[in-house]
């Protein structure tokens, strides 16, 4: 399988993504349409009741993924129809109807893909990159290097749904302390406040998310994975769901042109 902006590679049923988009793997339009083109290849050769795993990496430990590429509207005008994040260029917030928008739809696909799905956050995390590290079962995190963070409060930008995932998977003092004050996390952080399972250094990063992925692999052969994730975060599951398919329901406010 050959895709754009990263590589799938495939060790028995373990298949790994390794996100390649120059510099920092910030996610636009395409990229977000080509990884959900991926889950549904990597599921269709898995095919039903058997067992398989995907690991989502980034190509270095400097950056795991930093977000969302806002500035894409400037160069492609079908960005804001074709359902990506629009930008305002006002100075204060306002709020854009949307079609659908593609990371929503990206997490969504994760939230109900019926394998075990793992990421390994090699490097610093931002933005829409924290919901897209969260849709993944587990998390395993590089111990020295990269920041975990959250930022929509000091960018003015919201969305229905924004914190769904974040409370599902986290609960309330960590959720507020991502999705209210930014902090940022380092792994150690991270792992303390179980927003990451694991933490390695980074030349024991990718095998420790293998072994992760070698363990859980076998959960998904009685074909009932997605269904019971979507029992644990099911509010989560139906608001990304809804921005996703829901035709003229997503608003985004947006104040400026800041990378998410």
């Amino acid at each position: 399988m050959s895709y754009q902006d990263f590589t799938i590679d495939r060790t028995g049923n373990i298949f790994t993504i390794t996100l390649q988009r120059a510099p920092e793997n910030r996610l636009n339009l395409s990229m977000c349409q080509n990884l959900i083109k991926a889950l549904r290849d990597i599921q269709s050769q898995l095919g039903t009741s058997s067992s398989g795993a995907v690991i989502t990496r980034g190509s270095d430990f400097k950056f795991f993924c930093t977000g969302l590429d806002l500035d894409e509207g400037k160069t492609n005008p079908f960005a804001q129809t074709d359902g990506f994040f629009p930008v305002s260029t006002s100075p204060s917030p306002r709020r854009i109807p949307i079609l659908s928008t593609v990371l929503p739809q990206l997490i969504h696909t994760l939230l109900d893909f019926p394998f075990p799905t793992i990421a390994v956050i090699t490097g610093h995390t931002f933005g829409g990159a924290c919901p897209f590290a969260l849709a993944h079962d587990y998390r395993v995190m590089n111990d020295s290097r990269g920041f975990f963070c959250m930022p929509p409060v000091d960018l003015g930008l919201h969305f229905p749904g924004i914190g769904s995932l974040v409370q599902a998977k986290l609960g309330g003092r960590v959720a507020r302390k991502v999705l209210l004050e930014a902090h940022r996390f380092t792994g150690k952080e991270a792992l303390e406040a179980g927003i990451v399972d694991q933490i390695a250094p980074p030349e024991k990063l990718v095998d420790v998310g293998m072994q992760v992925a070698e363990r859980w692999q076998g959960k998904a052969e009685h074909g009932v994975y997605a269904l019971l994730r979507g029992e644990l975060v099911r509010e989560a599951v139906g608001m990304f769901k809804g921005i996703s398919y829901v035709h003229g329901d997503g608003r985004l406010a947006v104040a400026g042109r800041e990378k998410l």
